[in-house]
Protein backbone atom coordinates (compact mmCIF):
# COMPACT_ATOMS: atom_id res chain seq x y z
CA UNK A 1 0.00 0.00 0.00
CA UNK A 2 2.68 2.19 1.02
CA UNK A 3 4.43 1.50 -2.46
CA UNK A 4 1.20 2.71 -4.16
CA UNK A 5 1.32 6.11 -2.39
CA UNK A 6 4.37 6.41 -3.22
CA UNK A 7 4.11 5.93 -6.92
CA UNK A 8 0.69 8.20 -6.84
CA UNK A 9 2.89 11.33 -5.02
CA UNK A 10 5.83 10.95 -6.74
CA UNK A 11 4.41 11.49 -10.36
CA UNK A 12 2.77 14.65 -9.85
CA UNK A 13 5.74 16.03 -8.79
CA UNK A 14 8.01 15.35 -11.82
CA UNK A 15 8.58 18.14 -13.73
CA UNK A 16 6.43 16.68 -16.83
CA UNK A 17 3.68 14.64 -15.69
CA UNK A 18 2.67 11.54 -16.98
CA UNK A 19 -0.77 8.93 -16.28
CA UNK A 20 0.79 5.39 -15.14
CA UNK A 21 -0.99 4.36 -17.62
CA UNK A 22 1.10 5.76 -20.39
CA UNK A 23 3.95 4.76 -18.19
CA UNK A 24 2.80 1.03 -18.00
CA UNK A 25 2.49 1.10 -21.81
CA UNK A 26 6.12 2.14 -22.34
CA UNK A 27 6.67 -0.25 -19.92
CA UNK A 28 8.54 2.22 -17.83
CA UNK A 29 8.50 2.88 -13.96
CA UNK A 30 7.84 6.50 -12.35
CA UNK A 31 11.86 6.22 -11.20
CA UNK A 32 13.21 5.75 -15.05
CA UNK A 33 10.67 8.50 -16.37
CA UNK A 34 12.24 10.48 -13.20
CA UNK A 35 15.72 10.25 -14.75
CA UNK A 36 14.74 10.78 -18.42
CA UNK A 37 12.58 14.16 -17.64
CA UNK A 38 15.60 15.37 -15.48
CA UNK A 39 19.02 14.24 -16.66
CA UNK A 40 18.58 12.18 -20.17
CA UNK A 41 16.56 14.90 -21.49
CA UNK A 42 16.56 18.37 -19.17
CA UNK A 43 15.87 20.87 -21.99
CA UNK A 44 12.60 19.02 -23.25
CA UNK A 45 9.48 20.89 -22.49
CA UNK A 46 6.95 18.77 -23.50
CA UNK A 47 5.95 14.89 -21.70
CA UNK A 48 5.07 14.51 -25.75
CA UNK A 49 9.08 15.35 -26.54
CA UNK A 50 10.22 12.40 -23.98
CA UNK A 51 7.59 10.42 -25.29
CA UNK A 52 8.86 10.81 -28.96
CA UNK A 53 12.36 10.39 -27.85
CA UNK A 54 11.58 6.94 -25.77
CA UNK A 55 9.07 5.48 -28.82
CA UNK A 56 11.80 6.37 -31.46
CA UNK A 57 14.56 4.39 -29.37
CA UNK A 58 11.96 1.43 -28.90
CA UNK A 59 11.47 1.06 -32.73
CA UNK A 60 15.32 1.19 -33.52
CA UNK A 61 16.28 -1.50 -30.30
CA UNK A 62 18.48 1.55 -29.27
CA UNK A 63 18.96 2.33 -25.12
CA UNK A 64 17.33 5.69 -24.57
CA UNK A 65 19.03 5.91 -21.41
CA UNK A 66 22.65 6.26 -23.72
CA UNK A 67 21.02 9.41 -25.19
CA UNK A 68 21.25 8.41 -28.84
CA UNK A 69 18.83 10.54 -29.82
CA UNK A 70 18.05 14.86 -28.98
CA UNK A 71 15.10 16.37 -28.42
CA UNK A 72 15.37 19.43 -30.97
CA UNK A 73 13.00 22.81 -31.04
CA UNK A 74 12.27 23.62 -34.35
CA UNK A 75 10.08 26.54 -35.37
CA UNK A 76 7.32 25.41 -37.94
CA UNK A 77 6.43 27.89 -40.50
CA UNK A 78 3.42 26.34 -41.45
CA UNK A 79 1.81 25.89 -37.99
CA UNK A 80 3.57 29.47 -37.06
CA UNK A 81 5.07 27.86 -33.77
CA UNK A 82 7.78 26.28 -32.19
CA UNK A 83 7.25 22.53 -31.94
CA UNK A 84 9.75 19.63 -30.12
CA UNK A 85 10.86 17.38 -32.54
CA UNK A 86 13.44 14.08 -32.38
CA UNK A 87 16.54 13.65 -34.31
CA UNK A 88 19.42 11.15 -33.61
CA UNK A 89 22.52 12.02 -32.23
CA UNK A 90 26.16 11.27 -34.74
CA UNK A 91 26.60 8.30 -32.28
CA UNK A 92 22.78 6.98 -33.36
CA UNK A 93 24.19 7.07 -37.23
CA UNK A 94 27.00 5.80 -36.47
CA UNK A 95 25.41 2.85 -34.73
CA UNK A 96 23.32 2.25 -37.34
CA UNK A 97 26.06 2.24 -39.55
CA UNK A 98 27.33 -0.24 -38.21
CA UNK A 99 25.09 -2.64 -37.37
CA UNK A 100 24.81 -3.11 -41.23
CA UNK A 101 28.20 -5.34 -41.08
CA UNK A 102 29.52 -3.05 -44.00
CA UNK A 103 30.77 0.09 -42.20
CA UNK A 104 34.56 0.16 -43.29
CA UNK A 105 36.30 2.84 -41.33
CA UNK A 106 36.18 6.38 -41.59
CA UNK A 107 39.45 8.85 -42.28
CA UNK A 108 40.43 11.67 -39.88
CA UNK A 109 39.29 14.85 -40.72
CA UNK A 110 40.28 17.59 -43.07
CA UNK A 111 39.33 21.17 -41.75
CA UNK A 112 39.45 24.68 -44.08
CA UNK A 113 41.15 27.65 -42.95
CA UNK A 114 39.94 29.78 -39.83
CA UNK A 115 37.86 32.13 -40.16
CA UNK A 116 36.80 34.93 -37.31
CA UNK A 117 33.48 36.71 -38.34
CA UNK A 118 31.18 38.65 -36.32
CA UNK A 119 27.51 37.99 -35.49
CA UNK A 120 25.05 39.99 -34.58
CA UNK A 121 21.40 39.74 -33.37
CA UNK A 122 18.08 40.08 -31.59
CA UNK A 123 17.52 37.03 -29.17
CA UNK A 124 15.07 36.22 -26.70
CA UNK A 125 16.24 36.15 -22.79
CA UNK A 126 13.90 35.71 -19.73
CA UNK A 127 11.08 36.33 -22.24
CA UNK A 128 12.31 39.89 -23.46
CA UNK A 129 14.31 40.15 -27.13
CA UNK A 130 17.62 41.39 -26.57
CA UNK A 131 20.56 42.86 -28.74
CA UNK A 132 23.66 40.07 -28.41
CA UNK A 133 26.82 40.46 -30.88
CA UNK A 134 29.26 37.76 -30.63
CA UNK A 135 32.83 36.81 -32.75
CA UNK A 136 33.71 33.12 -33.54
CA UNK A 137 36.65 32.08 -35.07
CA UNK A 138 35.58 28.90 -37.12
CA UNK A 139 37.06 25.92 -39.61
CA UNK A 140 35.41 27.69 -43.13
CA UNK A 141 34.76 23.85 -44.10
CA UNK A 142 35.25 20.06 -42.99
CA UNK A 143 35.78 17.53 -45.06
CA UNK A 144 35.46 13.37 -43.79
CA UNK A 145 35.47 9.92 -45.89
CA UNK A 146 33.59 7.03 -45.19
CA UNK A 147 34.30 3.53 -47.03
CA UNK A 148 31.92 0.82 -47.20
CA UNK A 149 31.81 -2.14 -48.17
CA UNK A 150 30.05 -2.84 -51.68
CA UNK A 151 30.74 -6.22 -53.61
CA UNK A 152 33.62 -7.04 -51.09
CA UNK A 153 35.43 -3.34 -52.14
CA UNK A 154 35.99 -1.17 -49.76
CA UNK A 155 34.37 2.02 -51.75
CA UNK A 156 35.22 5.71 -50.04
CA UNK A 157 32.31 8.47 -49.44
CA UNK A 158 33.18 12.22 -49.13
CA UNK A 159 31.42 15.02 -47.83
CA UNK A 160 32.42 18.61 -47.52
CA UNK A 161 30.36 20.70 -44.84
CA UNK A 162 30.78 24.53 -44.86
CA UNK A 163 30.62 25.88 -40.97
CA UNK A 164 28.01 29.32 -42.27
CA UNK A 165 26.05 26.95 -44.42
CA UNK A 166 25.83 24.65 -41.29
CA UNK A 167 26.14 26.59 -37.86
CA UNK A 168 23.20 26.55 -35.89
CA UNK A 169 21.01 29.67 -35.54
CA UNK A 170 19.29 31.50 -32.11
CA UNK A 171 15.59 32.33 -33.09
CA UNK A 172 15.97 31.74 -36.69
CA UNK A 173 18.30 34.54 -36.88
CA UNK A 174 22.36 34.97 -37.38
CA UNK A 175 23.62 34.66 -33.72
CA UNK A 176 25.44 30.78 -33.82
CA UNK A 177 24.17 28.78 -30.60
CA UNK A 178 26.25 28.79 -27.78
CA UNK A 179 27.01 25.40 -28.62
CA UNK A 180 28.44 26.48 -31.82
CA UNK A 181 30.54 29.55 -30.28
CA UNK A 182 31.95 27.06 -27.71
CA UNK A 183 32.78 23.93 -30.26
CA UNK A 184 32.87 25.18 -33.48
CA UNK A 185 34.97 23.18 -34.85
CA UNK A 186 33.35 19.78 -32.81
CA UNK A 187 30.01 20.84 -33.46
CA UNK A 188 31.47 21.44 -37.37
CA UNK A 189 32.91 18.11 -37.64
CA UNK A 190 29.59 15.99 -35.96
CA UNK A 191 28.10 17.24 -39.33
CA UNK A 192 30.46 16.27 -41.59
CA UNK A 193 30.58 12.72 -40.27
CA UNK A 194 27.13 12.79 -40.62
CA UNK A 195 26.93 14.22 -43.89
CA UNK A 196 29.50 11.29 -45.12
CA UNK A 197 27.97 8.47 -43.50
CA UNK A 198 24.61 9.62 -45.01
CA UNK A 199 26.15 9.46 -48.59
CA UNK A 200 27.66 6.24 -48.07
CA UNK A 201 24.19 4.28 -46.30
CA UNK A 202 21.01 6.74 -47.81
CA UNK A 203 18.69 4.12 -47.15
CA UNK A 204 19.88 4.00 -43.05
CA UNK A 205 21.25 7.13 -42.12
CA UNK A 206 19.27 10.90 -42.24
CA UNK A 207 19.88 13.82 -41.04
CA UNK A 208 20.95 14.55 -36.95
CA UNK A 209 20.25 16.77 -33.68
CA UNK A 210 23.28 18.34 -34.61
CA UNK A 211 22.53 19.56 -38.52
CA UNK A 212 19.03 20.26 -37.42
CA UNK A 213 19.64 22.54 -34.88
CA UNK A 214 18.68 26.38 -35.31
CA UNK A 215 16.78 25.17 -37.77
CA UNK A 216 13.34 25.33 -39.34
CA UNK A 217 10.28 23.08 -40.28
CA UNK A 218 9.17 24.49 -43.66
CA UNK A 219 7.69 22.77 -46.94
CA UNK A 220 7.07 19.32 -45.47
CA UNK A 221 6.19 16.98 -42.97
CA UNK A 222 8.53 16.21 -40.70
CA UNK A 223 7.69 12.15 -39.97
CA UNK A 224 8.11 9.88 -36.91
CA UNK A 225 9.87 13.57 -35.37
CA UNK A 226 7.20 15.90 -34.72
CA UNK A 227 5.73 15.48 -31.35
CA UNK A 228 2.20 17.00 -30.86
CA UNK A 229 0.81 18.73 -28.15
CA UNK A 230 -1.48 16.81 -25.17
CA UNK A 231 -4.71 17.96 -26.38
CA UNK A 232 -3.55 16.63 -29.82
CA UNK A 233 -2.28 13.75 -28.84
CA UNK A 234 -5.56 12.63 -26.61
CA UNK A 235 -8.36 13.53 -29.04
CA UNK A 236 -9.16 10.43 -31.16
CA UNK A 237 -9.85 11.14 -33.85
CA UNK A 238 -7.75 13.97 -34.77
CA UNK A 239 -9.05 15.19 -38.02
CA UNK A 240 -12.01 16.40 -39.27
CA UNK A 241 -15.25 14.01 -39.10
CA UNK A 242 -15.88 13.26 -43.01
CA UNK A 243 -18.50 10.53 -43.86
CA UNK A 244 -17.28 7.18 -44.20
CA UNK A 245 -19.41 6.27 -47.21
CA UNK A 246 -18.22 9.66 -49.37
CA UNK A 247 -15.60 8.95 -51.50
CA UNK A 248 -13.38 12.66 -51.73
CA UNK A 249 -13.83 14.44 -54.82
CA UNK A 250 -10.27 14.53 -56.81
CA UNK A 251 -9.26 18.01 -57.34
CA UNK A 252 -8.45 19.07 -60.87
CA UNK A 253 -4.82 20.09 -60.13
CA UNK A 254 -1.20 19.09 -61.10
CA UNK A 255 -0.23 15.57 -60.19
CA UNK A 256 2.65 16.30 -58.41
CA UNK A 257 0.28 17.95 -55.79
CA UNK A 258 -1.60 14.89 -55.68
CA UNK A 259 1.44 12.71 -54.89
CA UNK A 260 2.96 15.17 -52.50
CA UNK A 261 -0.69 15.12 -50.40
CA UNK A 262 -0.75 11.22 -50.79
CA UNK A 263 3.20 10.61 -49.23
CA UNK A 264 2.12 13.24 -46.70
CA UNK A 265 -0.87 10.98 -45.50
CA UNK A 266 1.25 8.11 -45.59
CA UNK A 267 4.03 9.40 -43.45
CA UNK A 268 1.16 10.86 -41.31
CA UNK A 269 -0.18 7.41 -40.79
CA UNK A 270 3.05 6.00 -40.23
CA UNK A 271 3.95 8.39 -37.29
CA UNK A 272 0.66 8.81 -36.01
CA UNK A 273 0.91 12.19 -36.30
CA UNK A 274 -2.60 13.16 -37.30
CA UNK A 275 -2.87 16.45 -35.79
CA UNK A 276 0.36 17.62 -37.03
CA UNK A 277 -0.29 16.65 -40.91
CA UNK A 278 -3.79 17.86 -40.85
CA UNK A 279 -2.58 21.46 -39.19
CA UNK A 280 -0.06 21.32 -41.90
CA UNK A 281 -2.76 20.86 -44.26
CA UNK A 282 -4.58 23.78 -43.37
CA UNK A 283 -1.30 25.78 -43.38
CA UNK A 284 -0.79 25.17 -47.02
CA UNK A 285 -3.56 23.96 -49.17
CA UNK A 286 -7.30 25.80 -49.78
CA UNK A 287 -10.79 25.60 -51.30
CA UNK A 288 -10.78 22.09 -52.57
CA UNK A 289 -7.68 20.62 -52.37
CA UNK A 290 -7.63 21.55 -48.39
CA UNK A 291 -11.18 19.20 -48.93
CA UNK A 292 -9.70 16.61 -50.61
CA UNK A 293 -6.11 16.31 -48.51
CA UNK A 294 -8.17 16.63 -45.03
CA UNK A 295 -10.55 14.21 -46.60
CA UNK A 296 -7.64 11.27 -47.26
CA UNK A 297 -6.27 11.86 -43.31
CA UNK A 298 -9.56 11.11 -42.47
CA UNK A 299 -10.17 8.19 -44.39
CA UNK A 300 -6.46 7.49 -43.34
CA UNK A 301 -6.59 7.59 -39.79
CA UNK A 302 -10.12 5.40 -39.57
CA UNK A 303 -7.89 2.68 -41.70
CA UNK A 304 -5.38 2.43 -38.89
CA UNK A 305 -7.90 2.26 -35.91
CA UNK A 306 -9.80 -0.55 -37.39
CA UNK A 307 -7.44 -3.08 -37.25
CA UNK A 308 -7.36 -2.37 -33.59
CA UNK A 309 -10.92 -2.32 -33.36
CA UNK A 310 -11.38 -6.04 -34.63
CA UNK A 311 -8.79 -7.09 -32.65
Amino acid sequence: MSKSNSTLTTLPACRLAIPPQALTELGLDAATWQVLVDSIFPAANTVEGVLLAVRYCQARGLDVMKRPVHIVPMWNRSLGREVETVWPGIAEVQTTAARTGQWAGMDPARFGPEVTRSFSGSTKVNGTWQDQAVTVTFPAWCEVTVYRLIGGARCPFTETVFWEETYARMGGGELPTAMWVKRPRGQLLKCAKAASLRAAFPEEAGYTAEEMAGKAIDGDLVSMTVATSSAEATATPTTESVPESTEPVVPDVDEAILTQIEGLVIRAAKSRAWASAQDYFKGRYQGEVLDYALAELARAERESFAPAEAA
